[in-house]
């Protein structure tokens, strides 16, 4: 296939047990046909869906990546990778903006300053802004717009859901992939990615939770009136399942996974206690007899907690009596046999299981339609969306790193005007305050850096 062409995207979700690339089109019908998967175990490497260790994650990532281009023919470059973790907050900030001529259209490039300035929200320190999502505007104390591109007003006002991230946690991701030999064209929130491939806008404006349960976390996103109002991830996802049936029943973890998936379910019956499972035992021993009762008590054990910690968040958002639309469940961990009808209980909530094979068109469509693949199918989405907002074309190889040891394009940079430009070196912005990966930083870089004489540098 010829790497050239347009609207194609890659997307890197590194899970708590599995590494998985997804390169992906946007069709003519805004479906996302599905050109290639890679696959890999994260072996360890991440925990509580966070980086531990980056050696085992860049083999992973050049695993599954290596897989990717093979059924795709498409050679992966650049990916937008998801980011997750006990550390991701949430707020609402309100922006405004003053415009000189209120006789004028409010014009899109207006509202993407005002956008912009929300990452220049002084936040806590060893934290930096991951998403600013404008949520309803406000025009001369008109309240409630949606859309104020076109719209006439002087002063123009916006609600902002602004997530934010650890910086550390941050770089370990772009380390690891940038090792793996990639370059990185943005973070994308794994709950923020998820809701795009499994919510429809009908559920968003009627008020939703999304819920994510994934290896080692349970993502969660609310949304009402069409807008994102609180974000939050729970620590806590299928491999502690997992982890709790092989403590309790003294089984192998592989064992006790398999368990899990064949046997598991969320509530325990009479029934069960009379049906029992037979996992062989080590070498010399006899093996064991478990009954599918007490694994559905573990189970359920573990997964109301999961679902108390869900139903926190949603009091925290302030806008429980408004999700008319429930809860919707994706991810590996909704799979369970049950677990619809256990959160349905513990929160009071109507409960749904969705999987992103609404927005897939062709290709190897069958392969992703699990809600396991909510995340992958979501970050390819993103990025179609970044980089259509940007103005850009979606091709994955369009920010080659050349060099061997993938130096950064800061590096780079630094090298061309070192040798050529040494009086610009001095207009650079510093490297340790802001992430500059892919599209931001050349964008920054060009539009604010180099816009004096833009052809000498070329």
């Amino acid at each position: 296939m010829n790497t050239e062409q347009n609207n194609i995207i890659a997307g890197l979700d590194i899970g708590t047990t599995k590494i998985c690339v997804i390169v992906g089109q946007l069709a003519d019908n805004n479906k996302i046909n599905i050109l290639g998967v890679g696959k890999a175990s994260s072996q360890g490497g991440v925990s509580r869906g966070m980086v531990a260790n980056v050696s085992k994650v860049v083999e992973g990532i050049k695993e599954a990546v290596a897989q990717a281009e093979k059924v795709s023919g498409v050679k992966i470059n650049t990916v937008y990778a998801g980011i997750a973790g006990h550390h991701i907050r949430s707020l609402q900030h309100r922006g405004n903006l003053t415009r000189q001529n209120g006789d004028e259209e409010i014009l899109a490039s207006e509202l993407l300053k005002l956008e912009e300035e929300m990452q220049n929200l002084v936040i806590q320190p060893g934290l930096e802004i991951l998403h600013v999502l404008p949520q309803e505007y406000t025009i001369d104390n008109e309240k409630g717009i949606r859309d104020p591109a076109g719209r006439i007003g002087v002063r123009v006002e916006c609600n902002f859901h602004i997530i934010t991230g650890e910086t550390s946690r941050a770089n370990i991701i772009l380390r690891s992939v940038q090792n793996a030999g990639l370059g990185v064209a943005d973070l994308v929130v794994e709950p923020v990615a998820s809701s795009t491939a499994v919510l429809s806008p009908e559920e968003m404006e009627a008020g939703v939770v999304l819920v994510d349960i994934g290896g080692g976390t349970s993502d969660v996103c609310v949304f009402e009136n069409g807008y994102i109002t609180h974000t939050a991830i729970i620590p806590m996802g299928g491999d502690r399942i997992t982890q709790d049936l092989q403590e309790a029943f003294g089984i192998l973890k592989e064992q006790a996974e398999e368990v899990k998936v064949k046997y598991g379910s969320c509530y325990p019956t009479d029934s069960m206690k009379n049906e029992v499972v037979v996992v062989p035992g080590l070498p010399g021993r006899q093996p064991k007899e478990i009954s599918l009762y007490a694994i559905a008590q573990v189970i359920r054990a573990r997964m109301e907690d999961i679902v108390q910690k869900v139903d926190f968040e949603i009091q925290l958002s302030g806008v429980s009596g408004m999700l008319n639309g429930g809860i919707v469940l994706t991810g590996g961990g909704s799979g369970l046999k049950e677990v619809r009808n256990l959160f349905s209980w513990g929160t009071g909530f109507d409960v749904h299981i969705n999987s992103p094979g609404k927005h897939l068109g062709m290709g190897m469509i069958e392969e992703v339609r699990s809600p396991m693949y909510s995340t992958s199918i979501g970050l390819v989405m993103k990025g179609i969306e970044i980089e259509h907002r940007q103005g850009t074309e979606c091709v994955p190889n369009k920010f080659i790193q050349e060099t061997p040891k993938q130096e950064s394009a800061e590096q780079e940079l630094e090298e061309v005007l070192d040798e050529s430009q040494p009086e610009k070196k001095a207009k650079l912005p510093n490297w340790g305050s802001k992430r500059y990966t892919g599209v931001k930083f050349f964008n920054e870089i060009i539009n604010k850096y180099l816009a004096d004489d833009s052809e000498d540098f070329a």
